[in-house]
């Protein structure tokens, strides 16, 4: 996927809509008649973004077109079908689950899936949704980690969602706390990531860790960085610039297979942080997505790095 919303968010697809505003949807558990296509006999109501929708109370053949895979997996459910992005990432196991896309309306088919979870941006929707129960959500729509609860709600694992996010925030603002004792209260932190011959430097909301740096632990981001990547998530910057958008500390998601000659070059080398030891060089595959299981990984690399724990 060449496209640059493709490849900055693969976790994504179309995802221009930045909101990250918490969501108060509730979901109910009711018997009924089985959903099209679903291989459960109970059911329940998730109060989806387009409306009530049954699902299987116990899902068993999960099809996921893409973003949310991680989310699905951490609470232990059965995928059967994934998007090519999460199929790759290291930090997954998805047994036998083979891949699919939006694209292929006869690979979903054959999966016999009783669920279908992806974006409101995939294609297709409406013949997908004839298959089985299909949710989908507009990327955005939810704070990180109320979409974590979401996806529960829709797996009829709301309190077991809930239960981990508490969890993981109280986690996250305690290191916080203790990389700011560390590193000083206005030490200042940035988030970049190359590919395709471009550097991204990143928001608060745009996976790559920021979301625990910046929202969870509390820590500064540059006010370069504010002012071009804040409001749209990301922002394009040549090599050239790149120090004037370089905090005190520096975290390189790094795409293993791409151009990373901008590290050896003397403008990177010369950058304060680089020459303080203070660069810290992450694999962009791990780094991409923003599910429970990249956020523990996560989580447990800025420990490392910025306090030394392992």
């Amino acid at each position: 996927m060449k496209n640059l919303k493709k490849t900055l968010l693969p976790f994504t697809i179309a995802a221009l809509a930045l909101a990250a505003c918490g969501s108060d949807e509730e979901s109910t558990s009711e018997n009924t008649e089985p959903a099209e296509g679903s291989s459960s006999e109970e059911t329940i109501t998730y109060e989806s973004e387009n409306g009530p929708i049954e699902v299987p109370a116990d899902p068993e053949r999960i099809v996921v077109l893409s973003t949310y895979a991680g989310n699905v997996l951490h609470l232990d459910e059965d995928i059967v079908g994934v998007d090519s992005w999460s199929a790759s990432s290291p930090n997954y196991d998805f047994g036998d689950a083979e891949e699919v896309s939006a694209e292929n309306i006869e690979k979903i088919i054959e999966l016999e899936p009783d669920l279908i979870i992806g974006l409101a941006s995939e294609p297709n929707l409406d013949q997908i949704s004839e298959i089985a129960p299909t949710v989908t959500f507009t990327y955005g729509a939810n704070s990180y980690l109320d979409q974590h609860i979401e996806i529960g709600k829709v797996l009829n694992k709301e309190e077991e969602a809930t239960e981990w996010v508490e969890d993981f925030k109280q986690r996250a603002a305690e290191t916080g706390e203790e990389i700011k004792a560390e590193i000083g209260e206005d030490a200042t932190v940035t988030v970049i990531e190359n590919f395709d011959k471009q550097l991204y430097v990143f928001g608060d909301n745009w996976a790559r860790g920021t979301e625990i740096l910046y929202q969870e632990m509390g820590l500064n981001m540059p006010e370069k960085v504010k002012e071009e990547a804040l409001e749209p998530g990301y922002y394009t910057l040549s090599s050239e610039v790149l120090p004037e958008f370089v905090g005190d500390y520096l975290i390189v998601s790094r795409v293993a297979d791409a151009d990373n000659s901008f590290m050896e070059t003397e403008t990177y080398k010369n950058i304060p942080a680089v020459q303080n030891g203070n660069a810290f060089v992450a694999d962009a595959e791990k780094f991409y997505f923003n599910d429970p299981i990249t956020l523990e990984y996560q989580l447990e690399f800025f420990e490392e790095n910025f306090l030394g724990n392992e």
